[in-house]
């Protein structure tokens, strides 16, 4: 069966018109992903940062004629919130979600009505059945939230059990640890389609903050690429590149079910990486 290939991107700033995505939707949506996930971008999860994700989406829909999927990063929403982006969603006949804890932003209180995914998950399901495809996140290396790995996994098979039809990991640059992963859910009995999460590195200051916010390691020939490149931008572009194509490519000889690109906004990685694989998918 085939491979999903689809890609991740963040809105514009609130300050800024919505309309400027649309040059980055145009090169993306011409590569023909399985879907594009629209995040809340910088506004993290509030109201108004999923209202910008609500225009992002529902263009990729309207404008692109391509599937989006949503994200409710739901730590900063309440229940009325989350049934009127719901209802937005619905409107726009935008009918896969992404539903997430998400981040804690700084100085500001978590809501705490939805204190974990499956918080949310469980709200969903129950405001609308089966209305909407949810998928939810995993994390090969385990949150950095969790007490270990084996916690985390019982919190993904209670997410799973929720009512989640699909999941996309968080991203990692050592596939061996992945593999792992995929050996420890299957023993649990979670058997749903999962999508590989790869993110190119383009810049050196950029994957380091990503990495202290999600806690994915570096491996040897990875870090060895940031210390000789790092200093060099288009060198590290290039070197990035390749080493999440091969990835990809070990990850699609093993038969994994999709590859989930966070492009970061950038048409050129994201050609590059697509025109390279696409054969193989």
């Amino acid at each position: 069966m085939k491979a999903k290939f689809s890609f991740e991107i963040f809105p514009p700033r609130q300050d800024m018109p919505v309309e400027i995505i649309y040059k980055t939707l145009d090169g993306l949506t011409d590569l023909n992903p399985d879907f594009i996930s629209v995040t809340c971008g910088a506004g993290g999860s509030s109201s108004n940062a999923s209202e910008r994700m609500i225009e992002v989406a529902a263009a990729i829909k309207d404008k692109y004629h391509k599937k989006s999927v949503a994200h409710i990063p739901a730590i900063n929403l309440d229940k009325d919130d989350v049934e009127n982006i719901l209802a937005q969603l619905e409107r726009h006949g935008i009918d896969e979600i992404l539903a997430l804890r998400g981040d804690r932003v700084p100085n500001v209180e978590p809501k705490n009505f939805f204190p974990h995914a499956v918080d949310l998950i469980s709200f969903i399901r129950e405001k609308t059945g089966n209305k909407f495809k949810i998928y939810a996140a995993c994390y090969p290396e385990g949150h950095t939230d969790a007490t270990d790995f084996d916690t985390d996994l019982k919190f993904l098979k209670e997410k799973v059990d929720a009512g989640v039809d699909g999941l996309i990991t968080q991203l990692f640059f050592d596939n061996n640890h992945f593999f792992y992963f995929l050996e420890k859910i299957h023993a649990l009995g979670i058997n749903l389609p999962i999508e590989a999460g790869i993110m190119p590195v383009t810049k050196k200051k950029q994957i380091e903050r990503m990495v202290n916010i999600c806690g994915a390691s570096l491996p040897v020939k990875f870090r060895k690429i940031l210390d000789r490149y790092g200093e060099n931008s288009d060198a590290l572009q290039e070197a990035g590149i390749v080493y999440a194509m091969n990835q990809i490519v070990d990850l699609l000889a093993h038969g994994i079910d999709g590859i989930h690109l966070y492009v970061m906004n950038n048409v050129y990685v994201a050609r590059r990486i697509s025109e390279g694989v696409k054969n193989l998918l």
